[in-house]
């Protein structure tokens, strides 16, 4: 049971990254009908800001400044970028085919990938991540949580509610639902198609940064190359769950990190196939459960 209790508690800090990057695979989806592989390179930017922002205060700030700055500083970062890459890549291609799309998030995800392996400084191999609590762990009894597990788990629940709040209390949310069911019905009832699109990639965006920072002080390294997995994760997280609901997103995520975490626990050699997991799963979902978990979303619903 001990054991038990220890791997629900790494499947949640792991469930909770997968969830964060899945919603953002959801919001896109929901509001222009786009698989967004870009995203990850957006997560592991997010992961490289925090980085360089422990850089230059770590030394300077106490561990809780430094801990909002890396996320806060990440957040805005890889938001902006977020509506930048919309406006730039995407926005164009609104009537586009959806291979053509496609294909240009890959194109994108490319250049952001391979630009930061020739320009970081040493990008091109793994960046250790410090973590401003050390070494220091909480004990419940033969428990072990880091500090970084549990601000992970906190902060991902206290984004999953102002996401709910926002998607549901807001003119926001209620523009973005309306968008993803019918999106010239929205235009001809008043809502600003193009400013819900931006603020959609803004949320997703700043959603995948924090989740980037979080994979950073969890595992204590970064690399130019692990946004693709990311997508892959996040992907996988907005499938199992229902493409197009953020709340099957939640649901696939923490779906995704308890199916891993405890794969290789159980099974002989279990961590030489955690990243065949999330493929398996994907065919699976796709193949038995296309509509996920929860169901089909009305049209593209984002909510």
């Amino acid at each position: 049971m001990d054991t038990v209790a220890q791997q629900i508690v790494n499947a949640l800090t792991i469930g909770s990254m997968y969830t964060l990057v899945g919603i953002g695979f959801t919001l896109f989806f929901g509001v222009m009908g786009l698989i967004n592989f870009a995203h990850g390179e957006v997560y592991m930017l997010g992961a490289f800001t925090g980085l360089v922002i422990f850089w230059a205060t770590g030394p300077s700030l106490p561990t809780a400044a430094v801990v909002v700055l890396m996320f806060v500083g990440a957040m805005a970062v890889c938001g902006g970028l977020g509506v930048a890459i919309e406006r730039v890549a995407f926005r164009p291609l609104r009537r586009m085919p959806v291979l053509i799309v496609l294909i240009t998030s890959l194109a994108v995800s490319i250049i952001v990938r391979e630009g930061l392996k020739e320009f970081f400084p040493n990008g091109s191999n793994p960046q250790r991540y410090l973590s401003p609590f050390g070494l220091s762990v909480l004990r419940i009894g033969p428990v072990i949580v880091t500090y970084e597990a549990l601000i992970l788990m906190g902060l991902t629940a206290g984004l999953i509610v102002t996401l709910y709040l926002l998607v549901s209390r807001t003119w926001f949310g209620r523009s973005m639902r309306a968008t993803a069911e019918d999106r010239e019905a929205a235009m001809m009832m008043g809502v600003d198609v193009d400013r819900t699109v931006r603020q959609a990639f803004f949320v997703g965006s700043a959603l995948g940064a924090c989740a980037g920072v979080m994979n950073g002080l969890n595992y204590g390294s970064v690399k130019f190359d692990m946004g693709w997995t990311a997508s892959i994760k996040g992907f996988t997280s907005a499938v199992i769950g229902g493409l197009g609901n953020i709340y099957g997103a939640m649901v696939g995520g923490f779906v995704l990190g308890f199916l891993e975490v405890f794969v290789v626990d159980l099974v002989p050699k279990g961590g030489q196939y955690k990243d065949v997991i999330t493929f398996v799963v994907l065919i699976l979902a796709l193949v038995f459960r296309p509509s996920g978990l929860l169901g089909p979303a009305a049209g593209r619903r984002a909510g």
